[in-house]
């Protein structure tokens, strides 16, 4: 069993656990139901950055990234510092993220957040809305089409935006469906861990155009950036690169500010 299959196998008993206990209805009267969301995709198309940075506290490649870094401190570190979003990472079990880090992130901050997750029940697609998030995470390994088009026409309805997170150009063809707005490359193989940035290169242009590309893990270095520009990406996510410093807002400062021609 890889790694992927341990987490999903883990979310399922988490969702069955949480419908027993906070029934779909009480998520739907949630404050934040009625919120109006911000647009990433928007975001990406008008941000000279382009970046989505990430809070993250561990992950099962990396057990100890920052465990002293407070939420509400990053988010507001990554806004000042000229991101157009931010990723926050809510699965406990294997990356000791919560819900609660997304609150307190949407409560600190006016720009886009990413619900960051391994959402495979619609159940999590009314979380996210309920806890402040403008985007979901929808990761193709592990899901069917039917699954993706029925959550992304969910999100739709809850103004929701969606980014598709793929492979390789199989999971691609397989997943992609009218209606998502962003398509994320994993440069990271999740059965190996192994990183590299040639993938974003190879699947961009399958892409559709019309559909913004984001180029996901593996990015340390402005200059990578430029690099995947070329290739007709407009949003960069990036996480361990600015978490694992001290100060994460003050990385992912100097990071942009070393951006600029």
């Amino acid at each position: 069993m890889d790694i992927l299959q341990k987490i999903v196998q883990q979310k399922s008993r988490e969702i069955a656990l949480k419908k027993s206990l906070v029934p779909p209805r009480y998520l739907e009267h949630s404050p934040l139901f009625e919120r109006q969301g911000n647009s990433l995709s928007q975001a990406l198309q008008k941000s000279g950055s382009g970046i989505i940075a990430e809070f993250k506290r561990r992950s099962p490649s990396r057990p100890k990234i920052n465990q002293h870094s407070p939420v509400q401190e990053v988010a507001a570190g990554y806004e000042s510092a000229g991101a157009c979003g931010m990723s926050v990472l809510t699965d406990v079990h294997f990356f000791g993220g919560s819900l609660e880090d997304l609150l307190i992130a949407r409560s600190t901050t006016r720009f886009p957040l990413l619900r960051k997750e391994f959402i495979i029940d619609e159940y999590q697609i009314l979380e996210a809305k309920a806890h402040g998030a403008d985007v979901i995470l929808l990761i193709a390994a592990i899901l069917e089409t039917r699954q993706i088009k029925d959550f992304t026409e969910l999100a739709g309805s809850l103004g929701l935006e969606i980014l598709l997170e793929v492979h390789d150009e199989a999971e691609l063809k397989r997943a992609f469906i009218p209606g998502i707005q962003m398509v994320g490359v994993n440069n990271r193989n999740l059965k190996t861990f192994e990183v590299s940035l040639e993938t974003s290169k190879r699947i961009a242009p399958l892409i559709p155009e019309a559909v913004i590309k984001v180029s996901e893990s593996g990015i340390s270095r402005p200059e990578a950036i430029k690099d995947l520009r070329k290739a007709g990406f407009r949003g960069f996510l990036i996480g361990e690169h600015f978490m694992a410093a001290d100060e994460p807002g003050i990385k992912a400062m100097e990071f942009i500010k070393a951006m600029e021609p």
